[in-house]
């Protein structure tokens, strides 16, 4: 022993190492060993829904899977291999995994796609949005816009999964629970963009449009990955040394919002013939005669705009299941500020997007038009995809598509609203 400590002592530099790579190596072994255990946890758990028995005239749920492997650098596909589809496979499911090779590929495949229990998206936001995009151009979209979207956190930017799961730091406890919420069933209602340009097919978004400074000065961020924690701060300051003040100028015209209709209750079964029958005529025979009552012009108001940032968000983000109006949030960002400020506010703009700042001008409408000065360059941002900036309307889709979401979450959003 005393010759061990002696050479120890002798040799105390790679002694340290070893002892560094040691305990380094056995945290890493514990932490291979949790998340095992947790993908045996959710899969015991995914394993009772597939005991579950059922009616032998009952055909098994369907569910389409959209998966993006280039997501999170390319590990999406090892993620989902790993995490989500033991789960998927042991619920009972009859799971078909649709893999996409090039962006905009989920646009093409939801237009061929046939009917489908359940609609899955593995990815990140951009898959959201491709998926959502593709869903809703579709000419029988009413229908489509019914069947319940599941989403499996896989992508570097997944804005949805602080809404729809709880906070976990523990990647695979977060993808394990997003897929064991798929399974027990609860969803939310969640509000969609429509943005559509003068010549362009409409583009849908379930998080919003960001057009100036701080989303340019964002996109960069990764250009300054050497500079570590810096990097953020670093990626504002230099874009403030190109042009100062840097201005966004555009007009904006915009409807306020809408009152919410009373929900419909969704009926379990076709009702009777002679049920039917009578609603029908039920609704001709007392439905108000004579002149149609005159439906009073739209009221638009006029905006000019000067700033820093523009951003148009739905309310996905704080979600509200009981609010009696419908709208969008339009921040108009503060154009007088300093170059410290916009690297301050740049930084809190990259934890939250579409956080409206202290000085901004808020306006809540259920549908805008933004129009551009001639020969205005640059991007607007719809849901951290880049397409190129042009006049668009945007319009408002109330609580149009309906999203799986942790049972917990949603007990959380009615005890909410109930105080």
């Amino acid at each position: 022993m005393a010759k061990v400590l002696g050479t120890l002592r002798q040799h105390w530099k790679k002694s340290t190492f070893g002892a560094c790579l040691l305990g380094w190596g056995g945290h890493w072994l514990y932490g291979k060993h949790c998340d095992n255990l947790l993908r045996r946890a959710a899969c015991q758990e995914a394993q009772a829904f597939g005991n579950q028995l059922i009616p032998a005239t009952m055909p098994l749920k369907k569910a389409t899977v959209f998966l993006n492997p280039a997501a999170c650098k390319g590990k999406a596909g090892n993620l989902f291999e790993k995490n989500a589809a033991p789960i998927l496979h042991l619920s009972g499911l009859d799971v078909t995994v649709v893999k996409t090779d090039y962006e905009g590929q989920a646009k093409k495949l939801l237009e061929l796609m046939e009917n489908t229990d359940l609609i899955i998206i593995a990815g990140g936001d951009g898959t959201v949005q491709e998926v959502v995009t593709g869903l809703l151009r579709r000419a029988d979209e009413a229908a489509f816009s019914k069947i319940p979207i599941g989403f499996i956190p896989l992508g570097k930017t997944c804005s949805l999964s602080h809404t729809l799961y709880p906070e976990s730091t523990n990647q695979v406890q977060h993808i394990t629970n997003a897929t064991l919420a798929i399974l027990k069933g609860e969803t939310v209602p969640l509000d969609v963009l429509q943005i559509k340009g003068e010549k362009e097919q409409p583009v849908f978004a379930v998080s919003g449009l960001r057009w100036g400074s701080y989303r340019d000065a964002g996109v960069k961020v990764s250009k300054y990955w050497y500079l570590g924690p810096l990097k953020t701060k670093a990626a504002h300051f230099f874009t403030t040394l190109k042009e100062w003040p840097q201005k966004h100028q555009a007009a904006l015209m915009y409807l306020g919002p809408t009152e919410r209709p009373p929900e419909e209750p969704e009926e379990k079964s076709r009702p009777p013939l002679h049920v039917r029958l009578y609603r029908r005529l039920r609704s001709y025979w007392f439905s108000p005669k004579g002149c149609p009552k005159e439906v009073p012009p739209e009221e638009w108001e006029e905006l000019k705009l000067s700033t820093i940032e523009l951003c148009i968000a739905t309310q996905n983000r704080q979600l509200d299941l009981t609010r009696t109006e419908d709208f969008m949030d339009i921040c108009i960002e503060a154009e007088s500020v300093s170059k410290g400020q916009f690297v301050h506010r740049g930084s809190q703009k990259m934890r939250d997007p579409h956080v409206c700042l202290e000085g901004s001008q808020h306006i809540q409408a259920s549908r805008c038009i933004l129009q551009l000065p001639e020969g205005t360059e640059g991007f607007f941002g719809i849901d951290n995809e880049e397409y190129e900036a042009m006049p668009v309307e945007v319009k408002l889709l109330p609580r149009k598509l309906r999203f799986f979401c942790d049972p917990r979450m949603r007990e959380q959003l009615l005890q909410a609203a109930v105080q």
